[in-house]
């Protein structure tokens, strides 16, 4: 007879860098904490855990459907060895691609692509009004993500006056919209959201019986690319730091955490595993 697989009764969809994991730089008051390298990047350690956040993390993958929801490309993802993989399902580049046993989803990809076609400006367009906009004097790289999207790494302090809002106005008047994130500045189509591509493999996972039927989905991010996600979630967590701290972005289902820098991260995992219940 055949064994059934416990349902999860928890979807989990959480951003990675500076969430969940943290560079040097984005350690904060917290230098003295043991860590965990999860990510190098030619052979030099780039992303940490805490210890105890990654063996919390561990534990998280057996209540929870949990699902890496990041900005960051398919390739960038795969640097990481986050505790709890290998993922059944894992989301890049802002919702674009969506990762199917690691494996990028064909049928999804096409679809956003169409989407993106349809909504307004294309790629190209933007990045060629982008160019004319900007010089060396204060951006360091321009960089395409997976044909889907567009941003700059900057000298934050170096940044022209005004520049983030009139970019944003340009893009939102063609189905894109504009960001800053640390040294990044993204320009992202509307139709390209992590929030979406959360609701897909919800579907997903409902429609193969993973799922619960009543299952609630946690969210955690600290981005204005997380805010949609966080506010489509059942319950959300943001750290004090980030994007949307200093925006001073809430909502009803919000949850901040005491913590800054990577013991916001542990502080998360713990949020998550205390709302958890054990699969069925």
């Amino acid at each position: 007879m055949e064994l059934r697989r416990p349902r999860r009764r928890t979807l989990v969809a959480t951003d990675l860098d500076r969430t969940m994991i943290y560079s040097r730089n984005a350690f904060s008051a917290a230098a003295d904490v043991p860590t965990v390298c999860v990510e190098h990047l030619e052979g030099a350690p780039l992303s940490f855990m805490t210890t105890a956040a990654a063996l919390r993390m561990q534990i998280l993958t057996e209540p929870a459907a949990v699902i890496p929801t990041t900005t960051r490309t398919i390739k960038q993802f795969t640097r990481i060895q986050l505790p709890g993989a290998p993922w059944r399902y894992a989301i890049t580049s802002n919702g674009g691609n969506i990762l199917v046993d690691g494996v990028p989803d064909l049928r999804w990809r096409i679809d956003i692509d169409a989407k993106v076609r349809a909504g307004g400006a294309t790629l190209s367009e933007v990045t060629a009004e982008l160019r004319a906009r900007i010089d060396d004097s204060w951006v360091t790289k321009f960089r395409e993500a997976d044909d889907l999207f567009c941003y700059l790494v900057v000298r934050p302090k170096e940044v022209p006056a005004g520049f983030l809002a009139e970019w944003d106005a340009w893009c939102r008047a063609r189905g894109w919209s504009a960001s800053q994130q640390g040294r990044k500045i993204y320009s992202m189509p509307d139709v390209v959201c992590k929030s979406h591509a959360v609701a897909e493999v919800r579907r997903r996972l409902l429609e193969s019986g993973e799922l619960a039927t009543e299952a609630e989905t946690f969210a955690a991010g600290d981005g204005a690319l997380d805010a949609e996600m966080l506010r489509a979630a059942d319950y959300a967590i943001r750290p004090r730091h980030g994007e949307l701290e200093h925006l001073n972005w809430t909502h009803p289902n919000l949850t901040i955490t005491r913590a800054t820098g990577i013991l916001a991260g542990e502080e998360i995992i713990n949020w998550f595993i205390k709302g958890a219940p054990s699969a069925e």
